[in-house]
């Protein structure tokens, strides 16, 4: 399934031409006013389009023999887009649970995108006068910690980084595990970015910037990198920092994520599920749980728009637990098994036994 996103190019894309006009509508202006990035607003345009692409197969508008990912939606006009009922909502949800085997947070970005398509038709177009997606639920989905590498797992890492452009892989290492970035924002660095007061500015989703501190091991990492592409006889790109030695031109997202995963192979911690993502969850629990950061600190380092969104970082260690364990008033309490007592036998019972042991000891 294509998409408009060029990953080289992360903050361009076309114009979406093959959707219908009020559609069209809805992703300009959830970029422009909005102020969401590309991605986002891409990620919206697909969802979109599966969504009116299974109408017209559902209500038979789209020949049978048709490909889903082949129909064209561009006809749907605001007559289709009004007569959208809930029942047709809920019957795209079992669709995508079904036959395209979509997790419950899958099933909620969808759900998310069509409702917000559905309340910028109602509220500020005021085309709808009912939104058939007011009553639809958000599918329910497990609470997941989030996965992250151990001190000593990011140490290995750090110390076995292999590359033709050492200086290069290891400070983007560097920047991942103490600054918490995300891989867009890393790729999108350029050396203007980096400031003499030892900050460096980070462009977020929806363009919003911010400064993020650095730490001796990131400007030491970041001034060898420096050193060595100054060197780069083919340099391309000016502006970008981190760019390939054979092209001199930016690195983009998914060769970087290609050079972590060589590391992680090349450190022995392949195969578990790490990824550059896994290495911002890194940053953000080091600092937590070892930095001891406060969390509305970590917030503004991770660029969150809500606390809410870092409150995920909270969870405790396994260090911590056990701790906790430790420190119940119960914990050193250890009693041995004692002996049963002989049950007491009744009164009378015991005052005819000590009778009759008188009489036997008279006689």
């Amino acid at each position: 399934m294509s998409t408009y996103i060029d990953s080289r190019h992360p903050n361009q894309h076309g114009d979406y031409q093959d959707c219908p006009a009020l559609v069209i509508r809805y992703l300009q202006d959830s970029e422009t006013i909005r102020g969401l990035s590309p991605r986002t607003v891409n990620g919206y345009y697909i969802d979109l389009r599966t969504f009116f692409r299974f109408l017209l197969h559902s209500r038979g508008i789209a020949p049978e023999e048709m490909s889903i990912e082949e129909i064209d939606i561009r006809n749907v006009d605001l007559s289709f887009i009004q007569s959208v009922s809930t029942s047709e909502i809920y019957e795209f949800l079992y669709y995508i649970t079904r036959e395209r085997d979509n997790a419950a947070a899958t099933r909620a970005r969808k759900l998310s995108s069509v409702k917000g398509f559905y309340k910028f038709l109602t509220n500020k177009m005021k085309l709808l006068e009912k939104n058939p997606t007011d009553d639809v639920g958000t599918p329910a989905q497990k609470k997941r910690l989030p996965k992250y590498l151990s001190l000593n797992e990011s140490v290995e890492l750090l110390k076995n980084v292999q590359s033709d452009f050492y200086e290069r892989d290891y400070c983007m290492i560097t920047l991942f595990l103490n600054c918490g970035m995300r891989l867009s924002e890393l790729v999108n660095i350029n050396v203007t970015d980096i400031h003499d007061d030892g900050t460096i500015r980070i462009v977020g989703k929806g363009d919003k910037e911010r400064l993020v501190y650095l730490n001796d091991a990131c400007i030491s990492a970041l001034r060898r990198l420096c050193e060595e592409r100054a060197k780069l006889p083919n340099l391309q790109d000016k502006k970008a920092l981190f760019v390939s030695r054979k092209t001199g031109k930016r690195l983009s997202a998914r060769r970087v994520q290609q050079i972590v995963d060589g590391c992680l192979k090349m450190a022995g911690l392949s195969g578990k599920g790490y990824s550059t993502h896994k290495l911002r969850h890194t940053a953000a629990t080091m600092m937590y749980q070892e930095g001891h950061v406060d969390m509305l600190a970590l917030k503004e380092i991770l660029g969150h728009a809500h606390v809410s969104t870092t409150e995920i970082y909270t969870h405790m260690g396994t260090e911590q637990l056990r701790q906790a364990a430790q420190a119940s008033p119960f914990a050193k309490l250890d009693f041995e098994k004692k002996q049963p007592k002989a049950p007491r036998k009744p009164k009378k019972e015991a005052a005819d036994e000590a009778g009759k042991k008188s009489e036997k000891e008279e006689a």
